[in-house]
């Protein structure tokens, strides 16, 4: 089964100011700075590769215009570079609307195996990374007088198991604690606070460098035979940012037939 035609933008977030981490190159980031442009926002996107981080600002701007596309290098493992990030938005635009919390770092090895480095890593951007953004963008939106909303980009890993993935695992099921936890404490200053849940999304250079026999593997588990684009993944993220889901907090939508 093929992809469906792509979804026009239709004004859901006209106006709104959006930080994305991890948003340069083809993935679910990039796809979602591109639908929230369409959507009428401004973004301030970040990401830990500074060259692709500017070509993805400079192509961004020249369709979408430059007052309305900003960047910052910002790798989430440091705070002051969160910290940098989130001062960015306030002060090009004067407010914060939404946060898509999309960094992430993945990788395959058996816990007999496993280094403490390599759990560690795994962790610290997923996790940490994803709470360090969080609590920024919980005291912004709590300074400002309250509203906003926040996704988190977690993954139907943090449901279930597969071999070789328990850092992995472990930090994406802790995305989706943190985004419960976090929703709790932040209704009471109106702020939301919801997940995705991607199952396999991908883009033309991850497909490229994934073996035929792996792709037909993973593709025939999802229920449609087929990867989802990541501007699929992308316009659950637009929905759970505009006034759509205005009465959902502490959810996390699985993208996928493969939620258990």
């Amino acid at each position: 089964m093929t992809a469906p035609d792509y979804v026009p933008g239709h004004g859901l977030l006209k106006d709104r100011t959006a930080v994305v981490t991890a948003a340069a190159g083809a993935g679910i980031g990039g796809a979602t700075a591109r639908r929230l442009l369409e959507e009428g926002a401004r973004i301030v996107i970040g990401d830990a590769h500074t060259r692709r981080l500017k070509e993805t600002e400079e192509a961004l701007a020249a369709e979408f215009g430059a007052d309305r596309v900003t960047s910052l290098p910002c790798d989430v493992t440091d705070e002051d570079q969160v910290q940098a990030l989130f001062a960015l938005a306030e002060d090009t635009h004067g407010r914060l609307d939404i946060v898509v919390n999309n960094a992430g770092l993945g990788g395959t090895a058996a816990l007999v195996d496993m280094t403490d480095d390599q759990w560690s890593r795994v962790l610290d951007v997923t996790l940490n990374g994803t709470f360090r953004c969080t609590r920024a963008a919980l005291r912004a939106f709590k300074a400002s007088g309250g509203a906003g909303v926040i996704v988190n980009n977690a993954s139907v890993i943090g449901w279930r198991a597969q071999t070789g993935q328990a850092h992995y695992a472990a930090a994406k099921a802790g995305v989706m604690a943190l985004t419960r936890c976090a929703a709790l404490e932040a209704a009471e200053f109106g702020v939301r606070v919801n997940a995705v849940a991607p199952s396999l999304a991908m883009h033309p250079h991850l497909v490229k460098v994934t073996s035929e026999e792996l792709l037909a593997e993973l593709t025939a588990r999802e229920a449609f035979g087929r990867y989802a684009e990541p501007w699929e993944v992308a316009n659950v993220i637009v929905f759970l940012a505009s006034a759509y889901s205005s009465y959902m907090t502490g959810e996390t939508v699985s993208v996928s037939s493969q939620h258990a």
